[in-house]
């Protein structure tokens, strides 16, 4: 195994199912990770899980997606559209409500905590019910949840590597804007990270010291798949594309690492007195040795979903996701594509599930 287990949890609203059945399969299989990074739900999830200890991190998962299927518990059977309606028109009580000032009128100045058509208030009450933040800042696993500022538009990885998080960077991680205001942290507002980088796996790669790593992405948004044939169908592929994983960033992420490989080796072939000198030792400093696994993995598409998939919210959507999510991290820890050894060069390996 390398030197440290990574999940990267990606945003995606209700979509985020998926990864309540990744982690289940892992925690069963005995694999905890040693750091977990988030945005959006994924940020939610993984204060959750970085937030307890390993026996009570599934059964507090499992409460958070249990109040989540709200309307699902008072209409048992009501149809998804109808169901999503209500998500919409009353929020739901342990995530969000809805902000009359703004649903009335839209251009009203309210300030930036408050421009959002919902009030995430109880988000942040379940939040510190099912997270305890004295335990992730002394004795849990990393944790690194992104946002960016509502100011600047500059992304922000909040880490308890380097300070302590509480509930207002989990909340201001999950601000989607216009739904969700920006949270105020040392002053500035935040948003949700995911329209930054909805895939934060630059996390990882980017990190110092970098360590060997296995990296599990994963993905609740699926582009792949037909053309569109409707305008219901184009809004969906739209989200699909803007929120999926960017292949573009995961091969440039594989160049740049190739050239820290790259830098090593010649820094190897280096005479001893050449490789001595401070100038020499400073430019060697940017080579790395360390072999990254990227296990990807991509939720599937539901027959049934559409453009709202990300807030259906009933329990057939949850649950049918997490059984995707258990089902597809089963098949990864029996296959095990991370035993074979990354290129020497390269430093990368991607498995795609």
């Amino acid at each position: 195994m390398p030197d440290q287990v990574v999940l990267v949890l990606q945003g995606g609203g209700a979509l985020g199912a998926y990864q309540l059945g990744v982690y289940q399969a892992m925690h069963e299989a005995g694999m905890e990770p040693d750091w977990v990074i988030g945005t959006s739900i994924g940020a939610l999830n993984g204060a959750i899980i970085a937030g307890n200890p390993p026996a009570r991190r599934l059964d507090r998962l499992r409460q958070f997606w249990t109040l989540m299927e709200h309307h699902s518990t008072l209409y048992p059977g009501m149809p998804r559209a109808f169901a999503n309606a209500l998500t919409l028109t009353q929020g739901i009580p342990a995530f969000f409500a809805i902000n009359p000032a703004t649903w009335f009128n839209p251009d009203a100045s309210v300030g930036v905590e408050n421009a959002a058509f919902y009030r995430t208030g109880p988000l942040l009450k379940t939040l510190e019910l099912l997270v305890d933040f004295d335990y992730l800042n002394r004795d849990g696993l990393r944790l690194t949840v992104g946002a960016v500022s509502a100011r600047t538009g500059h992304m922000r990885y909040f880490d308890t590597k380097r300070e302590a998080l509480c509930v207002d960077h989990v909340v201001a991680s999950g601000a989607i804007p216009p739904a969700f205001p920006a949270v105020k942290i040392d002053g500035e507002p935040f948003w949700d990270g995911g329209i930054y980088s909805n895939t934060p796996i630059e996390a990882v790669l980017d990190d110092e010291p970098r360590r060997s790593s296995l990296i599990f992405s994963v993905q609740v948004w699926n582009p792949d798949g037909k053309e569109p044939q409707s305008v219901l169908d184009v809004l969906e592929k739209h989200k699909e594309i803007q929120y999926a994983s960017r292949a573009s960033h995961i091969e440039q992420q594989r160049r740049l690492h190739r050239l820290r490989h790259v830098i090593r080796e010649l820094a190897q072939h280096l005479p001893p007195d050449v490789a001595a000198s401070p100038e020499v030792r400073d430019l060697a400093s940017w080579g790395c040795g360390t072999d990254m696994h990227v296990v990807l993995l991509k939720a599937p598409r539901l027959d049934s979903e559409d453009h709202t998939k990300d807030i259906d919210f009933t329990a057939l959507g949850i649950h049918t996701r997490w059984q995707a999510g258990y089902a597809d991290m089963k098949k990864a820890l029996a296959s095990q594509p991370w035993v074979s050894p990354a290129s020497p060069i390269e430093g990368i390996a991607i498995h795609e599930i």
